[in-house]
């Protein structure tokens, strides 16, 4: 056992003092770009680990469970652990990943990447946020930098992340728990048009070069034909920024961007393969330059068979109401599974709502998820 005193800084006055069982502590620490780990010791192979966690950062107007849910999850269900049937056999560590959305900076996965050596140094040197400030200033800002040497880690035997589901399938089909098999894979573009700014009032409809018209055509020829190519296929156009983005001016150049998505690498790129060629098809016909940037190009993960047994065996002894699914949006488990057998746990997001503050799930299913993350951890770790 060991006490700690806190003072009371508002008052001056005042002293605040908790006894922590040390033997039940975690350790924990930050890794040079910003990971968090706590990592409880295993008693028999404290040298094998079993690891969990998810992502502390959310989107802009993001909501509270997006990521959050895994790391806050992941304790809770460690906790629950130590307090029923003591220390593990294995170590367990909760991981807290820093950067997954890649909503600041055109850059996804920067904390799961950093853990494996994958993220490379001259991909973000350069990249700037919509204020202009560097990924290299916010990252020294925030008191961190690059790894210097990358230390390969052979230690996780597996890898769990609870999550939301972030759509309404186990809403809508009265389940609870969403036992994950596969991660859709996912391609994003910049694209940009550059046409004529002129004046809205004296040009002509048929003298105009206007990139918003020709964004318009190419955004309903694009979601016709992903509304014609059916279910897992998703497409999305989700940023617009048109220039000089003013009432009483012809837009001259606009900025958009395309999401696309599918559980098959074949068919997602078959797909936008044939839409780039169709885009690049109506700009011509209507006098606009077209320049596409595929920044991200992830492909379909398979989580790991054995890692998704072991979850659906648990669901079934706990009697968990639960579902095999694909998960639609990407996750931090994506980028462990081709390198550590990985399995996902979803919980129902409420409508289906999620990357907007009204995101939220239901307190049973919660807990519900929770349970079944820690039945899981136990089943790998005790």
């Amino acid at each position: 056992m060991k006490t700690f005193s806190f003072i009371n800084k508002k008052g001056g006055v005042g002293k605040t003092t908790i006894t922590v069982n040390m033997a039940y502590a975690m350790v924990c620490h930050f890794d040079g770009i910003g990971n968090l780990y706590a990592t409880l010791k295993g008693t028999e192979s404290p040298e094998k680990t079993i690891a969990t966690g998810s992502h502390v950062d959310t989107v802009v107007k993001g909501g509270k469970l997006d990521g959050q849910l895994g790391i806050f999850g992941g304790y809770l269900a460690v906790k629950k652990l130590l307090e029923t049937f003591g220390k593990p056999k294995k170590s367990i560590q909760i991981i807290s990943m820093a950067e997954e959305e890649g909503s600041r900076f055109p850059y996804v996965f920067w904390g799961s990447k950093n853990i494996f050596g994958l993220a490379k140094k001259e991909d973000v040197e350069t990249i700037k946020d919509a204020d202009g400030i560097s990924f290299l200033d916010a990252m020294h800002k925030c008191g961190f930098d690059f790894i210097p040497k990358h230390k390969e880690r052979t230690d996780i035997e597996a890898f769990i992340e609870l999550h939301i589901e972030q759509g309404n399938f186990l809403e809508e089909e009265n389940f609870t728990v969403g036992v994950v098999n596969s991660i859709v894979g996912q391609k994003r573009y910049n694209i940009t048009l550059k046409g004529e700014a002129n004046h809205a009032g004296t040009t002509l409809m048929r003298y105009r070069k206007d990139t918003v018209e020709c964004m318009s055509r190419i955004i309903t020829h694009s979601i016709d034909k992903a509304k014609a190519a059916g279910d897992p296929l998703v497409l999305t156009f989700g940023k617009v920024v048109p220039k000089p983005n003013t009432v009483n001016v012809v837009p001259g150049e606009t900025l958009f961007t395309m999401d696309c998505r599918h559980t098959d690498a074949i068919i997602l790129q078959a797909f936008t393969t044939a839409l780039e060629a169709e885009m690049k098809e109506i700009a011509e016909k209507n006098g606009i330059e077209i320049e596409i940037e595929n920044w991200m190009n992830e492909k379909p993960v398979l989580m790991d068979q054995k890692v998704v047994d072991i979850v659906e065996r648990v669901c079934k002894e706990k009697t968990m109401n639960y579902k095999i699914m694909h998960s639609g949006a990407g996750h931090d488990s994506q980028i462990f599974a081709p390198r550590v057998p990985t399995g996902m746990i979803f919980v129902p997001s409420i409508k289906g709502i999620s990357h907007n503050p009204a995101e939220d799930t239901k307190v049973e299913d919660l807990c519900e998820g929770i349970k079944t993350l820690a039945y899981t951890l136990h089943e790998l770790a005790y």
